[in-house]
């Protein structure tokens, strides 16, 4: 199975996915949409066009719009049926979904939204019915006929709106290539499907090509594009040995590629089950919304009962109808049910795009109270990656000092032998040619360069040969000790001639990171294993506040707890096995995507990338979320609240009266408020957040 076809299994598609849109009121799916099984939006979307045509002459010979506008519509022979035949047309065609929904709900024992619209319109359809045959006197085809026209608009848009927002699960899986070129073992070049690839193929990626599965480059080197995948907008070097993901684009140069995942076990497919997991997960506003919407249920069921009570008592039986069928229309709670599923939708789909991967709709909501992010140092505020900070030669020359301790490392596979023959290479020295290489274990390598030899190594070297360093870089290289950088120090002929610093690197975007956490009044602390000098330096450089040094890996957790004991909110930031134990117990944690597959299961939520602002955009989209489901269950609530009296006709006395049709059109206005209130989601910036948030 490829990972289009596990996107196909995983994630309905349009089509399929609004197959779930009906019990706002049962707790079950997005508010309920569970009940419209079967059915899409180009149904709904029919099935509203015809009715609207049927609509119209019903609309034009109702006796109070004719009254309303003043005009006759002229009579012919059977003029008087059009309401009662087109009204039941209506009724059975365009109302059928709400009647098939409400038995389904009855069935389940979940009554909701689809109940509460099929108890109005066939209320309302068996009261004008008897009307027209003389049984009864209310009659109200054309409110009928408007309000269903009314409900398969919303829910027309409704379902558009929620498949727009699972789209993105559809645009992961279109990202990924139809076809990949397979090289063969004698090197030609043979097109297969992307079903038909194996771990072990290799496969050419030609200049603008996608990258059709997980490999390491074997061959080549070439600018990517990984934004679908990271959310980062710039290109990045790949070149052989580096890992590519698959549905990456390769901007400038053809590669040779070296499969080594496929199907659902490509980062991509884990992306889908991942965004698909979030939004079928649901939040503490989620279940409170769905409580609200069964409980709705029985208020307007309730207040109906009450409403047609009190009208008979009265002696005015066609406002007890009336009033009653409007209560139960005014009262369906359909912006109830859509103020969170949409809200949902919409931000995990748009985390994903922006390279942020929610496992927990839990952790996403916590996110927004954290006012303590913890992160672990190396891989996450660090690269993890040794690089050449300092260089000082005994004579001055230190361009010539880089090249001589290149040319004794060119060999060597250590990670700091290949951080200064990098640095060497970055800087254009002069990297003579060295012979007679060899590794002095624990001490350092040495070579016979130009004649003499030469070694690099570290203080044990000095020590066993008894040298002492020089006045001349003495002083340096105490101030690059005191910062925790490792130093290796260059001998030649039996004499010290200068030494090379070189420290974990700081990556670029962690200081902004941080700061755009400080302006948000977040507190930062740090936590390694690493000498407390070693801390304490890189600390300082990024203005961390608070800093965990020298700490054993199964203790990490321990400083969450910490934190937590003192009264903080704590977001815990890592990428290593040993980090698992400290983000299952944070309150939120933040798995760095290219870290271990057990730190990315212990955590809440998961960064594609390895920029550390990711965690600025989550808290910015934690933040607007939770602002958009608040603002839509306060506006769905409210209305509720005060629609229900007026529908009810508690204001009859004065003269205002809520006729049915306005009922209907209020309550498809409260849900195209509601879905138009959560659209506005889509406007927030995550990438540039973390540099402008203040």
């Amino acid at each position: 199975m490829d990972a289009r076809e596990t996107a196909v299994r995983h994630h309905d598609t349009e089509p399929r996915a609004e197959a779930g849109h009906g019990d706002h009121g049962g707790g079950t799916g997005h508010g309920g949409h569970d009940k419209h099984e079967g059915h899409s939006p180009a149904m709904f979307r029919d099935r509203f066009w015809l009715s609207l045509l049927l609509t119209l002459p019903v609309v034009v010979y109702a006796d109070m719009i004719q009254e309303w506008f003043g005009y006759t519509a002229p009579t012919f022979l059977g003029s008087n049926l059009i309401a009662p035949v087109l009204g039941t047309v209506i009724f059975l065609y365009g109302g059928w979904p709400f009647v098939v929904g409400a038995f389904r709900e009855i069935r389940s024992r979940a009554p909701g939204m689809m109940l509460l619209i099929g108890m109005a319109i066939t209320v309302a359809y068996v009261a004008s019915l008897t009307a027209s045959v003389g049984l009864f006197t209310v009659e109200v085809w054309w409110e009928l006929s408007l309000l269903i026209v009314i409900m398969l608009l919303g829910h027309w848009m409704e379902m558009r709106a929620i498949g727009q927002a699972r789209g993105a699960l559809a645009a992961l899986a279109e990202l990924l290539p139809d076809e990949a070129e397979r090289v063969n073992d004698d090197g030609s070049v043979h097109t297969v499907h992307i079903g038909d690839l194996a771990v072990g193929d290799v496969v050419l990626v030609r200049p603008g090509a996608r990258v059709p599965a997980d490999g390491e480059i074997v061959q080549g080197a070439a600018d990517l594009d990984e934004s679908m995948i990271t959310g980062e907008s710039n290109p990045v070097t790949r070149g052989e040995g580096d890992r590519v993901i698959a549905a990456s684009v390769s901007i400038d140069s053809s590669l040779r590629v070296r499969v080594d995942a496929v199907g659902e076990n490509t980062a991509l497919a884990g992306i889908q089950r991942l965004v698909a997991e979030a939004q079928e997960s649901k939040s503490r506003t989620q279940v409170l919304a769905d409580r609200a919407a069964a409980l709705l249920f029985y208020v307007a069921v309730s207040a109906a009962a009450i409403t047609v009570a009190v009208w008979t008592l009265l002696g005015d039986a066609d406002a007890a109808v009336v009033r009653s069928v409007t209560v139960l229309i005014i009262a369906c709670p359909h912006a109830l049910g859509l103020a969170i599923p949409l809200v949902t939708s919409i931000s995990t789909s748009k985390s994903a795009r922006n390279g942020i991967l929610v496992k927990d709709r839990l952790a996403m909501e916590r996110m927004r109270d954290v006012d303590a992010v913890l992160f672990d140092k190396t891989g996450t505020l660090t690269k993890g990656e040794h690089a050449v900070t300092g260089v000082a030669a005994a004579d001055g020359d230190d361009e010539a000092l880089l090249g001589l301790a290149a040319a004794v490392e060119s060999e060597s596979e250590h990670p700091l032998a290949r951080a200064i023959v990098a640095a060497a290479a970055e800087r254009g020295a002069d990297v003579p040619s060295a012979s007679s290489f060899r590794s002095m274990t624990g001490r350092g390598v040495r070579a016979t360069v130009d004649g003499h030899e030469v070694a690099v190594g570290g203080p044990a070297l000095l020590r066993e040969w008894g040298l002492d360093v020089p006045d001349s870089v003495s002083d340096t290289v105490t101030g690059w000790r005191n910062r925790g950088a490792a130093i290796l120090h260059v001998v030649k002929a039996g004499e010290i001639v200068g030494a090379i610093a070189l420290e974990d690197q700081v990556r670029p975007e962690s200081r902004q990171a941080i700061d755009a956490l400080h302006r948000r009044g977040v507190t930062v602390a740090m936590i390694t294993g690493d000498a407390q000098q070693v801390a304490d330096a890189v600390a300082r450089g990024l203005g961390i506040d608070e800093v965990y040094a020298e700490v054993l890996p199964e203790d990490k957790d321990s400083a969450v707890a910490d934190l937590q004991r003192r009264g903080h909110t704590v977001a815990m930031v890592g990428d290593g096995v040993n980090d698992a134990p400290a983000l299952a117990r944070a309150d939120v944690g933040i798995a760095i995507g290219a870290g271990t597959d057990v730190a990315i299961e212990s955590a809440g939520i998961v960064l594609a990338s390895d920029d550390p602002r990711a965690v600025v955009a989550v808290s910015t989209l934690s933040a607007a979320s939770y602002r958009k489901m608040t603002q839509n269950l306060w506006w769905a609530a409210g209305y509720n609240l005060a629609a229900i009296p007026l529908a009810a006709g508690v204001l009859a006395w004065a003269g205002i009266v809520l006729p049915m049709a306005v009922g209907a059109v209020l309550m498809s206005l409260s849900t195209i408020i509601v879905a138009l209130n959560a659209q506005l989601l889509r406007r927030v910036d995550l990438r540039s957040t973390a540099v402008s948030s203040g």
